[in-house]
């Protein structure tokens, strides 16, 4: 399997405090069969993102494990700022040398206008992934526009834990109504350290196989991430279904 949203590098954001935790999420990852890990590091008000010392954080973990491997990406906020930025170098923010960039929508707005920022996004080569839209309170009240991101080419990402309540039942509800609907891409942990929010995808993938299937299931925590890591696009694309 392959986590495409993880915050394990040490000391660089509110994940990982230490590199003893970062090698114990390394540890749980590889156990629950996750071979490959995207580390994605905040860029936000609080959290500067430069991509050139996080590589370098990124190849002394590299040297430290023998499993899971690595690339890095980014939790992009999606602010005024950080969009000028992501015009301007948009793989400085990508997962690996791919056009895909993870994407966060504030809590307490998401006004009309992000989708002509995704429009801006697509026009610079890059494709969107939405993440953990069941966990944001406005989304969950209005999870039509969720569908309305993926009819624009975006991709969603969903936290699996999500799938066993970890994040409540709203959360659980708005992730189980999107599969439904056909518009979840990706599952990732969005982990954060190595026991509260531990790198494991395979607890709320076999939830999710018992809305979706096996099949489907899978390809959200192994063919369509693998995929992303590659630049390639997603064998299992499905459009959005409008349906109650």
């Amino acid at each position: 399997m392959v986590d495409i949203h993880c915050h394990i590098l040490p000391q660089v954001d509110d994940g990982s405090k230490s590199w003893e935790i970062t090698l114990e999420m390394c540890r749980v990852a590889a156990a629950d069969g996750i071979d490959h890990i995207v580390a994605t590091p905040h860029a936000n008000e609080r959290y500067t993102y430069e991509r050139a010392a996080l590589s370098a954080t990124l190849d002394d973990l590299a040297s430290r494990v023998k499993a899971p491997s690595f690339s890095l990406g980014c939790d992009f906020h999606f602010s005024y700022e950080n969009l000028q930025s992501a015009l301007h170098e948009p793989q400085n923010f990508a997962i690996g040398h791919t056009c895909y960039m993870l994407v966060e929508l504030s809590n307490w707005s998401v006004p009309p206008q992000v989708k002509d920022q995704f429009l801006h996004l697509s026009e610079a080569g890059i494709v969107p992934v939405l993440t953990h839209p069941e966990r944001n309170p406005i989304l969950q009240k209005d999870p039509v526009r969720v569908l309305e991101f993926v009819e624009m080419g975006a991709l969603v990402q969903i936290t699996a834990s999500s799938f066993t309540g970890e994040w409540g039942q709203t959360a659980l509800n708005t992730a189980c109504w999107l599969l439904n609907h056909d518009a979840v891409h990706v599952l990732a942990t969005d982990a954060h350290d190595d026991s509260r929010r531990p790198p494991l995808l395979s607890p709320g993938a076999e939830e999710a196989a018992k809305i979706c299937g096996d099949e489907i299931a899978h390809a959200l925590v192994e063919e369509n991430p693998r995929a992303i890591i590659s630049g390639k696009s997603l064998p299992f694309f499905p459009r959005p279904v409008h349906r109650r």
